[in-house]
């Protein structure tokens, strides 16, 4: 029989796989269908800018007065607002609409991350199993079904795009601009540019992605359990000083092992926005069309969602550390051959090849790093997956800024150095972690639907008091 919180879970997995159909669906055509001035890559360094902002003092503030379940539909009702700006592109539409993602957005992450970790250590606690591994088999599960969302808002993406008239077979000369042999800079510049869909079709396709972001939030409000209410209710009649709740993110990066950890979360993201903003513009689009860049994104999200749901039962056997190296092996691989790769549409095979291992890589970044954030910090749950989402947007701000006037062959470098970095410094961490594990939160806080739970202060690592 399903638990509940198996089944809050599934709830959350299938809000977010919803959601982000549309906005991963949008994020990777910005770079091609927004390309003039470089806008589309502007909007998306903004909305990261300002989840950098958010992150400094939102999710605290928001998550301990309205509770995990309404601050995720907040949040969600953020990334819509966005959908809609993109009916109609431009400076005056995408901007603002970018910075109201960027503010929902760290609330949003955290609140599912803090939920998944309530939901792992109250399950963990009722049948008797350590709470990492619940946490990680949570996570694994939440990524597994969220990264399909790559499949099929990509897939809604090529079908729609895919019925353009206007198709036309790529120039020899366009061909010469692709991939890193060239500096990159001026594909969307020469008279030979990607021809951007009709504008009905664009127009159906952002109203299918305005669509699915309102069910998800339809999905959360009216499935999810709301299981933190208790604790909102005690902190909203005892609140604590506003500078404490907003300074929550900052005074935890007093620990040295966050600060250790700031290059693996930014790394995570500026392989992301690398993917999305320069393979789909610099080889897909370039050498392909941009009809194309769905189903090679629906490939990446494929390997992602597969290789999350196993990794996040693997994690348990074979431990984080040799999960990330294998991924630091997997991207170092890809961004050496990206350098040297004259892409072409004869080699189809080989534009699918590279997401598909960026997919691998990605699961394991996004289900490890999750997790290790969770199992470190268990009093400060709130704050520690703010500054994940602080950390990681820099990664992705930093990417898109310097995407419209560095060549992709320096943009590689980068990508390399933030690697080789993470390589060195994670090790640290995690050797910390196994001579010095986290000791246990001193009882259970959260209980589920007022259920009296026995709680085995042994079992749970990631509990806090609000």
């Amino acid at each position: 029989m399903v638990s509940r919180n198996f089944k809050n879970v599934l709830v959350v997995s299938i809000g977010f796989l919803s959601l982000f159909t549309a906005y991963g669906g949008l994020q990777s055509l910005q770079s091609s269908l927004n390309a003039e001035d470089g806008m589309g890559v502007a909007s998306l360094s903004v909305i990261y800018g300002a989840i950098i902002v958010s992150s400094m003092f939102l999710p605290p503030i928001m998550i301990k007065n309205l509770g995990c379940k309404w601050t995720i539909v907040a949040g969600m009702a953020c990334y819509v607002s966005y959908s809609v700006g993109n009916l109609y592109p431009g400076w005056y539409t995408l901007m603002p609409t970018s910075v109201i993602l960027g503010l929902g957005g760290s609330p949003l992450w955290s609140a599912k991350c803090t939920y998944l970790t309530i939901s792992g250590n109250v399950q963990a606690a009722k049948e008797g199993k350590k709470g990492s591994d619940v946490i990680n088999q949570y996570f694994g599960i939440f990524f597994f079904i969220f990264q399909s969302s790559a499949v099929w808002g990509n897939l809604m993406s090529s079908l729609i795009f895919g019925q353009d008239t206007n198709i036309a077979d790529i120039p020899y000369e366009q061909l010469q601009l692709c991939g890193a042999a060239d500096c990159g800079l001026v594909v969307n510049a020469s008279g030979t540019a990607p021809v951007r869909p009709a504008q009905s079709l664009v127009w159906t396709l952002v109203g299918c992605y305005i669509g699915v972001g309102v069910l998800a939030m339809i999905i959360v409000a009216v499935f999810l359990d709301n299981i933190d209410h208790e604790q909102t209710s005690q902190f909203r009649e005892n609140r604590e000083p506003f500078c404490q709740t907003f300074l929550a993110t900052f005074r935890l990066l007093k620990d040295w092992r966050l600060v250790t950890l700031i290059p693996l979360t930014m790394y995570s993201g500026f392989e992301q926005s690398f993917l999305s903003g320069e393979y789909t513009k610099n080889y897909v689009t370039c050498a392909l069309g941009i009809h194309y860049v769905g189903f090679v994104m629906m490939c990446f999200g494929a390997s992602n969602s597969l290789c999350s749901f196993l990794f996040g039962r693997l994690a348990r056997y074979t431990g984080r550390a040799a999960l990330i190296f294998l991924a630091a092996l997997a991207n170092f691989s890809c961004i050496i051959a990206l350098l040297f790769w004259k892409p072409h549409p004869d080699q189809l095979a080989v534009f699918f090849v590279f997401p598909a291992l960026w997919g691998m890589a990605d699961a394991i970044w996004q289900t490890q790093t999750n997790a290790i954030y969770g199992i470190l910090f268990p009093r400060e749950k709130e704050a520690a997956f703010a500054n994940y989402r602080m950390w990681e947007s820099l990664g992705f701000v930093i990417a898109f800024a310097y995407s419209t006037f560095l060549c992709l062959e320096y943009k590689l470098y980068i990508l390399l150095a933030v690697l080789v970095l993470t390589v060195v410094t994670y090790p640290i961490v995690e050797y910390y972690e196994r001579k010095n594990p986290t000791p246990p939160v001193d009882q259970g806080t959260y209980v589920n639907h007022k259920e009296d739970l026995e709680i085995d202060d042994n079992k749970i690592i990631n509990q806090t008091q609000m």
